[in-house]
């Protein structure tokens, strides 16, 4: 399963692929880092569609349309706020993923882009981030209607290099 997913230096709003997914927050109003990009790229329409949901909890995603976005479908994850590892953050975080994989196959997506849920402005670890990413989405890829690529977009040196080893290490 490991060969069906990619590490790329990447802005997640200009990709291309069949849903890309949204680092959000419990209420899906937008807000900074990839959340805010996403929904400015997008434009209103996505607020609009979040506001219908009524939120998301930690663990969760939901689905919404791309509007503006050349992804057809938004993913919006909510992952942990890092306070030190202690409050089950990094069963929160495989949550996110697993729930982000679980709306990929349930919308028939065959491609999708992720940013590293809650290591940006959640301040989660990023080495331990990426490494839950990729071990979650790894296990999800088995399953039936699984999509058969699954892209991590990553906006700087730091982010590719992380995903970069725990892909590796995965792969050894």
């Amino acid at each position: 399963m490991i060969e069906r997913i990619v590490v790329v230096d990447a802005d997640i709003t200009t990709e291309r692929v069949d849903a890309i997914v949204n680092a959000a927050n419990v209420a899906l109003c937008g807000g900074g880092g990839v959340d805010g990009a996403i929904h400015s790229a997008a434009g209103p329409a996505l607020l609009e569609e979040c506001r219908t949901r009524g939120g998301c909890p930690p663990g969760s995603a939901v689905v919404t349309h791309g509007y503006g976005l050349p992804a057809t479908w938004v993913i919006h994850a909510v992952g942990p706020v890092w306070s030190g590892g202690g409050m089950g953050e990094a069963e929160t975080l495989r949550s996110a993923y697993h729930a982000s994989m679980a709306r990929a196959r349930e919308i028939g997506a065959a491609s999708v882009s992720f940013p590293a849920i809650s290591c940006g402005v959640y301040r989660y670890p990023l080495p331990d981030g990426a490494r839950i990413a990729l071990e979650a989405v790894a296990e999800c890829l088995a399953h039936a209607g699984a999509p058969s690529t699954v892209r991590f977009c990553c906006p700087d040196d730091a982010v590719r290099h992380a995903f970069e080893r725990a892909l590796a290490e995965l792969a050894a």
